[in-house]
């Protein structure tokens, strides 16, 4: 027990504090390989080189990656979730991160009414939201010039969608940075003549800037694993990798699923590094650690 520095106790802890600590920290590394094993499973299987889902048995093929990468529907499929994720990002990003701007000042009015409004979409469950956004776009009383579809089955309606559902994770990202933000450096940028958009850019942005990359992040992941709503608003054109993966379930259960659930998930574990590099960074510019 004396030669686990890890467990985060005291020199002086007893045998029984340090017995309870390792139990601890055991369960919980069960817990999490139960939740991630179905997920690494996936992996070895897209090494596989028979026409059917099951472990590599004597050599290991790249074969269903090479389908994946050469195969037109897939390509565009990633193709437009790249599309899509981007400018989903991008306008989530802006409108989460001027949100959170105006939720951080202490007399904003009303402001636990307008934060539960914001997050609503993570709250409220996604197939609830793909019904209401496809309604919402069809209806005639909203766009009366053409009572037929107008924003389901294009790549706006998509964005837009996307962009409901990310903006909520950037608003509570940049909300918490802002927590930490000495309020006083934006007194002393406009007492020195500066405008609000120059302390903004000079003074506030850099010190956020981990927190609104973290929740750009986060507004890129939302977009790029999300299928509900692309079923609902998307159409053959607007096929998204995901979208894509659940018509070759339903359809034909091809290998080439485990190459591309394997590229999405490299990809998750790639921003979830970035992010917790960004949020160790921003703890050390707020003089946090």
């Amino acid at each position: 027990m004396d030669r686990l520095p890890f467990l985060g106790l005291p020199p002086y802890a007893s045998i029984q504090e340090r017995a309870w600590r390792l139990f601890f920290f055991v369960f919980c590394g069960l817990v999490l390989l139960f939740l991630i094993s179905p997920i690494l499973i996936v992996i070895p299987i897209s090494f596989n080189n028979s026409s059917f889902l099951s472990f590599p048995r004597g050599d290991w093929s790249l074969r269903w990656y090479e389908e994946f990468f050469l195969n037109e529907r897939w390509t565009t499929a990633v193709k437009n979730s790249i599309i899509i994720a981007f400018f989903s990002t991008i306008l989530a990003t802006t409108l989460g991160t001027l949100a959170a701007l105006g939720l951080s000042r202490p007399n904003f009015p009303g402001r636990a009414v307008v934060m539960a409004v914001l997050i609503s979409p993570m709250v409220v469950p996604v197939v609830i939201t793909a019904a209401a956004l496809y309604f919402f776009y069809a209806n005639p009383l909203i766009f009366p010039e053409e009572p037929t579809v107008i924003l389901n089955n294009t790549y706006a309606g998509v964005i837009l969608a996307h962009t409901l559902l990310a903006t909520p994770f950037v608003v509570i990202t940049v909300t918490a940075t802002l927590t930490g933000f000495d309020q006083s450096m934006i007194r002393a940028g406009a007492s020195l003549g500066a405008p609000p958009v120059t302390v903004f850019r000079k003074i506030m942005l850099p010190l956020i800037s981990p927190g609104v990359i973290s929740g750009a992040l986060f507004a890129f992941v939302t977009s790029w694993d999300e299928v509900v709503v692309v079923l609902f608003v998307g159409s053959t054109e607007q096929r998204t990798l995901p979208r894509q993966m659940f018509s070759g379930i339903r359809e034909m259960i091809s290998p080439t699923i485990t190459a591309a659930a394997t590229v999405l998930i490299t990809v998750a574990v790639l921003l979830l590094i970035t992010v917790e590099l960004l949020r160790r960074r921003s703890e050390r510019l707020r003089g946090l650690r």
